[in-house]
């Protein structure tokens, strides 16, 4: 079987869990609704919540979640895989891990992923983020088989690492995902392209549900939660910040197709990378004399 319906939830998870796990329930009912065998939620399902003593109180270990049993309970119920796009996990090392988590149609957690590439960045206007000083990151690629796709996964930031989708890829994978809190600076100038890009290069369908909107604890997400085909082609997007529902039929035949087509997986060679330096007043090529 290679073709399934695939839907991305966006959202705008607040502090609570409580309340999130009810808006998730409402958007996965409504996905299934239309006829969606793959439910993908954005990364920080559970809570998004920035301060670090209210992370303490707001996170539990897996086997206590709300929201992997939340997303246990409705995937037993309506027959559907659910891809929790993460949530905070606490560890058994009492470490946070942002962890996607994969739930079959029998309830069961089938696969795990922990993101690996920490968003420690400082941006424009003053916005700075220090993801490794909450989370501790992983260490492993998950690629999981399922019925009718190969799923890669990825969250957010992890988008701006080629190398793990393409290592994804050479396992097999013809669906990558980066379900996201891309903050709205960053979503404005890159996310349309990071998206196209992975799917493009990687010859795979691309799935990612986002965070959008202004949040409880004060940060703002781009939202734009998207589906793209292995050619590059945006099958479905939320074209907003709002949360909501998108739907797109997929054909894993046609990841099969464009490798097919540019062979880029098979193509790659070694290659090692040499580095020189010229000499000290050496002219420049075009230099005026």
């Amino acid at each position: 079987m290679s073709k399934f319906t695939a839907a991305a939830i966006q959202m705008r998870s607040g502090v609570d869990p409580k309340k999130n796990a009810e808006t998730f329930e409402a958007l996965v009912r409504e996905a299934a609704g239309k006829g969606a065998t793959y439910v993908q939620s954005p990364e920080m399902t559970g809570a998004m919540v920035r301060d670090a003593e209210a992370r303490q109180a707001a996170f539990t270990t897996q086997d206590k979640d709300l929201m992997a049993a939340t997303a246990a309970r409705l995937a037993r119920e309506l027959g559907i895989f659910i891809h929790v796009g993460s949530t905070a996990i606490v560890r058994e090392d009492g470490k946070l891990a942002n962890r996607a988590l994969l739930l079959s149609p029998q309830g069961r957690i089938v696969a795990t992923y922990d993101k690996i590439h920490m968003f420690d960045v400082d941006l424009d206007n003053g916005e700075s983020w220090r993801e490794s000083s909450a989370y501790e990151p992983g260490t492993q690629a998950v690629v999981a088989d399922l019925p009718f796709a190969k799923l890669g996964f990825g969250i957010c930031y992890d988008v701006r690492f080629p190398q793990l989708f393409r290592a994804e890829a050479l396992a097999g994978a013809n669906v990558i995902t980066a379900p996201a809190a891309f903050t709205r600076q960053t979503g404005e100038a890159h996310w349309h392209v990071l998206q196209r890009a992975r799917a493009i290069e990687n010859g795979a369908f691309m799935i990612s549900a986002a965070q959008g909107g202004r949040h409880e604890d004060g940060r703002e997400t781009f939202g734009h939660s998207i589906i793209v085909d292995p050619w590059g082609k945006v099958l479905a997007e939320a074209d907003h910040d709002e949360p909501g529902v998108i739907v797109a039929e997929i054909d894993t035949a046609l990841s099969a197709a464009a490798r097919g087509k540019i062979p880029n997986l098979k193509n790659a060679r070694e290659f090692s990378v040499g580095s020189v330096t010229a000499g000290e007043g050496e002219p420049l090529r075009g230099a005026a004399s």
